[in-house]
């Protein structure tokens, strides 16, 4: 599996046979030549539902999947809704789709229906956390055995370097990535996880790709 950081939480994961997945692309130009098999966004906010950029990626047979939150979006475009529970299987990816909000700010109400993302393939579970707080459904996930986890961590809209270094504690992956960081120094995001758990890896995927 290769793992492909796009910019801001867009990334593009690749399995051993080819197949494409990209959760939350943004800003993907249309000369992009690695098309889609699946596309996932976690919630309705432009720079995750983009719809110039899934328009880009699709192909005649590319799924669009999303929750429940973003149903109406998914209708017009013939989208595929995941309820929360719920898992959809196609072209050697499993997707699962939990809540994903931010519990200590506004900007992303529980209500709201958006998704933290969970996807296998090869045995190996990629969880991107989509706009969200340490919440106490992620503890739920320290028994899935993480083997990447995608996390935000650029305060304002979301969790910080702390809470999400703490989310990191409470999920227990073997690599975190710290992503949707505007602009920060994510060398700190680093330090910070290292004084906390050292055996959690941590991979800055600014100009390489991440393969497992």
């Amino acid at each position: 599996m290769e793992i492909t950081w796009m910019g801001h939480a867009g990334f593009r994961i690749v399995n051993k046979d080819g197949m494409v997945v990209y959760i939350d692309p943004f800003e993907i130009p249309k000369d992009e030549k690695l098309k889609a098999d699946i596309v996932i966004s976690s919630h309705g906010h432009y720079d995750h539902f983009d719809l110039s950029s899934i328009e880009n990626l699709r192909k005649e047979d590319t799924k669009v999947i999303g929750p429940i939150g973003l149903m109406s979006n998914l209708k017009k475009i013939d989208g595929i809704v995941l309820n929360f529970g719920e898992s959809y299987d196609y072209k050697g990816f499993k997707i699962e789709l939990i809540p994903g909000y931010t519990a200590n700010k506004n900007t992303h109400p529980k209500n709201a229906g958006g998704a933290g993302i969970l996807l296998e393939t090869e045995n190996m579970i990629v969880y991107h956390a989509g706009d969200s707080d340490r919440i106490p459904e992620m503890k739920d996930l320290a028994s899935r055995n993480i083997k990447v986890a995608l996390l935000p961590c650029g305060g304002t809209y979301t969790m910080d370097m702390d809470m999400a270094t703490d989310c990191a504690l409470d999920i227990k992956p073997e690599i975190v990535v710290p992503m949707h960081n505007w602009n920060k120094n994510l060398n700190e995001f680093k330090t910070l996880m290292k004084s906390k758990d050292p055996t959690i890896q941590v991979e800055i995927l600014l100009e390489k790709k991440l393969s497992i």
